[in-house]
């Protein structure tokens, strides 16, 4: 019998990533706001400085759309499509263009070959059945506990989550790359100056952390996971 099972001291682990995720995003949204409010001296929006960034890289087919939404910003590499949000594509501020970097940060690992892109999206697909099917096979573990196949389900559905915690830990180097490729790209193009370029790394740090938050969380619920139900036996 797997007792505790809606009432066991591990519930901590769950709060305590939902109190990080939580943290972090008002981080991330309070510090992209404050910068919205300054300028950039360029004058030139989110969608003009991605342009700019993309040419200046040699990049000549990726295509700038904008999408609806607030710091929905993302960049696809199989259609090379990079899309700006409401907040970002038509905005002059520091932090709209320096989200709109980051971005194109992406564009240059696709188009430059950076290996962990190319790892996290082969793990992508994975990573989504693994998400989906985890908790399904944990219920129907349970549902089967001490039938032979109980326990089996339930490590495989441990497995299965834990690929998408290690999408979730391939992502950072990922992210963390895109901002560093995106504040020196605004600096050699001259499109940020000194000043500028330490507002950028405060906003594009704050983001950052939504990653870390996000792959703490998923470490958590899997640690959770194994407490309950690893190295238990099917009797």
């Amino acid at each position: 019998m797997l007792y505790g099972f809606y009432f066991d001291p591990t519930y901590i682990l769950i709060i305590i990533g939902i109190v990080i995720c939580v943290a972090a995003s008002a981080h991330v949204n309070s510090t992209f706001k404050k910068y919205s409010r300054y300028r950039s001296y360029s004058g030139m929006t989110g969608a003009q400085a991605a342009q700019r960034i993309l040419e200046s890289q040699g990049i000549y087919d990726v295509q700038i759309r904008h999408i609806r939404g607030n710091l929905t910003d993302n960049y696809n590499p199989s259609t090379k499509v990079l899309s700006l949000s409401d907040a970002t594509y038509g905005q002059t501020s520091v932090a709209a263009i320096g989200v709109a970097a980051h971005e194109c940060g992406h564009a240059m690992q696709h188009a430059k070959g950076y290996t962990p892109i190319a790892v996290r999206n082969a793990l992508v697909p994975f990573a989504n059945w693994g998400s989906r099917l985890s908790w399904l096979l944990i219920i129907v573990g349970i549902i089967f506990y001490g039938q032979g196949t109980g326990q089996t389900l339930i490590n495989i559905g441990i497995l299965a989550f834990s690929l998408a915690v290690l999408f979730q830990l391939v992502t950072l180097p990922v992210e963390f790359n895109a901002s560093n490729r995106a504040i020196k790209v605004l600096e050699s193009t001259g499109i940020f100056g000194n000043e500028e370029l330490g507002y950028t790394k405060k906003v594009l740090g704050a983001a950052a952390l939504t990653y870390v938050a996000a792959a703490a969380s998923s470490l958590l619920q899997l640690l959770r996971l194994i407490i309950l139900f690893g190295g238990r036996r099917d009797d």
